[in-house]
């Protein structure tokens, strides 16, 4: 049993990262999806984004996220027109499994597990972009409205990952934590903002102390009310948190409550770190290991 916060914050950790076997079977249906969308639609290329693929998955509710890059002939004028075509042309291969059509992808069941849950972004090459340190390559992928918007997932990635060597690796553990209390407590966030969010915050903090930042990455969101972000990287506008306003109330109160927690925990973390310990599996929504 731990008997520091620090100690039960690194044993939550590992049981946070996905294990390789559940990683596995997510990407053992690409090569299906792949063939699927190159016979019955148009040349196809899937590679991997999201969690997964930048490497802030949580265990057992991180899906599995790919761009599906296809010519773009193959893309009708308004992007919720070629979600639909997209969802039926795979429907018809994968008769029994589940599959949504949601605000910018596709969304395929195909196992009880997360990570058995692809969602396909359809996508098509926008053109190579100068970073700060190569050119990358930009795709259009729908937006929220039925058009199309610009997208750099390598550009996104390389930015996390920068920040996260400069600050001794850990800062993909802080925003997989993040992610964690989203999860745990079903807080209507995306993933995707809550990586830059977090990011953002770290490019000006010279280490990382879990539960100390945790406290104030939520003091600013509470105090900023929960904002949109402009894209760090200047491709994606401005990231919204939630896709709806019903959805942001909703958050924006569960994020109040892990706030006061959180304040609570740190007031405690060296004097009675039980205390602290209880009010972080509070926070975790009963998943913290316990003191």
């Amino acid at each position: 049993m731990p008997k520091t916060v620090a100690q039960a914050f690194q044993l939550f950790l590992s049981t946070l990262h996905p294990t390789s076997g559940e990683h596995l079977k997510g990407i053992s249906h690409r090569g299906s999806v792949t063939k699927c969308l190159e016979n019955n639609w148009a040349r196809t290329k899937l590679f991997e984004t999201g969690s997964f693929g930048n490497g802030t998955g949580v265990r057992h509710f991180s899906d599995t996220d790919y761009f599906a890059i296809c010519p773009e002939e193959a893309f009708y004028d308004n992007s919720a027109t070629t979600l639909r075509y997209m969802k039926e042309t795979l429907q018809r291969t994968f008769t029994q499994t589940v599959i949504e059509v949601r605000t910018s992808g596709v969304r395929i069941s195909f196992g009880r597990h997360a990570s058995e849950i692809l969602e396909i972004t359809p996508a098509c090459y926008d053109r190579l972009v100068s970073t700060r340190d190569v050119k990358r390559r930009s795709y259009f992928i729908p937006d929220y409205e039925g058009g199309w918007m610009v997208s750099c997932p390598s550009a996104h990635n390389a930015y996390v990952e920068k920040q996260n060597k400069r600050l001794g690796g850990k800062l993909k553990p802080l925003i997989r934590l993040v992610k964690a209390w989203k999860f745990y407590n079903n807080v209507p966030i995306t993933s995707f903002y809550l990586e830059l969010r977090v990011t953002k915050y770290a490019e000006k903090r010279s280490a990382i102390v879990y539960d100390i930042d945790i406290r104030n990455i939520f003091k600013l969101l509470c105090e900023q009310e929960l904002p949109r972000l402009q894209d760090p990287m200047g491709f994606s506008g401005y990231v919204w948190p939630c896709k709806t306003d019903p959805k942001w109330q909703s958050a924006y109160s569960k994020l109040t409550t892990g706030f006061s927690r959180a304040i609570h925990a740190c007031q405690y973390r060296t004097s009675r770190p039980d205390v602290a310990i209880a009010y972080w599996q509070k926070f975790f929504n009963g998943d913290f290991p316990a003191y």
